[in-house]
């Protein structure tokens, strides 16, 4: 049963952990691991994550029924449901981001468990249009686009494809005046990218510039008037470290950084114990850049609290959490900061095989307006809840499903400001 509430206190933070191969959300309290909420028979796309909207809410596509659903992790104490509202989209879903309000979002759809795309299908959605939230599906190109979502008085949804590598801006309203039946959607701008590989993406609201990841580096554009500027890529070489690329973008909100891990080494994931990882960083405002060690084997996503950035780093010879401190200070720099054992996993990657498929894997969560970084051990049904600022590990807390494939997290904090970054992780 859920545990009360008090009315004068203040709400704790909160973990949505989904394990979307047994197709179930649970929503805890944090430190204590106490279940506030849960629901079944939702398959959350893992791949387009989780999504902080103004006002503490959450959404993410449950991939199964192909529906957008909001959740409110802090809805169970006012007596309200977790999902708070669900509406229709295409899948699979592939990436998932909304506008700086919160108001208008798209979802892009990928490969699902194909070995080729099949469907190029884009979904713009209104949550508040006058009669409702209201959904629109068009065509475009098929692959497995990045998606943004850019503010301003006509905002622009920004796909970034590969095979050819381009950018493709859509007038957000003209997409939600389609007619049925699918149609084709001509965008109003193209970009054409240099590369044929990009995979990751971010979007800063604060400059409408979009970041889009691929092998010679990250490529900019800019909001300016009603269309987009292209700006000099970044480069992912930096702090005499080179080679590489990152295949994740992540903007920090709170120290306004862009984050990503750059990979190295050989093409064959069967030998990914050997692959080398560095923390890259670039401060949005400075221009300053960076590169930092962390290791060698599987480093992908990552998580920003209050006070550090969180990698998970998955290697035969012990896995571990590296927490970087990342101070506010212009000109300050990151450095590793700790080193936290995790425990092993039945299941877990082997050499000589795929890192990715049918292995399990880590998810790891926290929030810019906390110290706690949640991370999963798949197969186990177990978070590790860890304080960033004891740098210890604080519970583990079990769930009732396995949590294959390492699940998905994602830690609320009331007005932690988690949205001022509008895509889905």
């Amino acid at each position: 049963m859920p545990h009360p509430v008090s009315p004068d206190a203040a709400p704790p933070p909160r973990l949505l952990v989904s394990d979307h191969v047994a197709g179930r959300i649970s929503l805890l309290d944090l430190p204590d691991g106490a279940e506030r909420a849960e629901v079944n028979h939702r398959h959350l796309s893992e791949h387009a994550g989780f999504l902080a909207l103004p006002g503490d809410l959450v959404a993410c596509v449950d991939e199964r029924a192909g529906e957008l659903l909001i959740l409110d992790p802090y809805g169970p104490d006012a007596g309200r449901r977790l999902v708070r509202r669900r509406v229709p989209v295409a899948v699979p879903a592939e990436h998932l981001a909304a506008d700086p309000e919160g108001r208008l979002l798209a979802v892009t759809t990928g490969l699902g468990r194909n070995e080729e795309a099949w469907t190029g299908l884009l979904t713009a959605v209104d949550l508040a249009a006058p009669d409702g939230a209201v959904a629109v599906r068009v065509r475009g190109r098929t692959g497995e686009p990045g998606v943004t979502v850019l503010g301003g008085p006509s905002p622009l949804v920004v796909l970034r494809h590969r095979e050819p590598g381009e950018l493709l801006a859509h007038r957000h309203g003209e997409l939600m005046s389609s007619a049925p039946s699918c149609p084709r959607a001509e965008p109003v701008r193209r970009i054409a990218l240099p590369d044929d590989d990009g995979h990751g993406d971010a979007h800063d609201p604060l400059t409408g510039r979009v970041f889009a990841a691929a092998g010679s580096g990250v490529h900019r554009v800019r909001r300016h008037g009603d269309g987009l500027t292209t700006e000099s890529p970044l480069p992912w070489s930096a702090d005499g470290r080179s080679g590489g690329r990152g295949y994740y973008l992540r903007l920090d909100p709170v120290r306004r950084m862009l984050w990503s891990c750059v990979r190295g080494g050989s093409g064959d994931p069967g030998r990914w114990p050997e692959w080398s990882n560095d923390a890259w960083w670039h401060h949005l405002d400075t221009g300053a850049t960076g590169r930092l060690e962390l290791g060698p084997g599987l480093v992908f996503r990552l998580a920003v609290s209050a006070r550090h950035i969180a990698y998970t780093r998955i290697h035969p010879d012990g896995d571990e959490l590296v927490l970087l401190s990342a101070p506010r200070e212009a000109g300050a720099r990151p450095d590793v900061c700790a080193r936290l054992p995790l425990p092993a996993m039945t299941g877990a990657p082997r050499p000589g095989g795929t890192p990715w498929d049918g292995v399990q894997r880590r998810a790891v969560a926290a929030s810019p307006g906390a110290g706690l970084i949640a991370v999963s051990r798949g197969g186990h049904g177990e978070v590790h809840v860890f304080d960033a600022d004891r740098r210890a590990q604080v519970t583990t807390l079990a769930v009732p499903t396995p949590l294959d494939d390492g699940g998905h997290l994602a830690l609320v904090t009331p007005g932690d400001g988690a949205h001022t970054d509008p895509v889905g992780r």
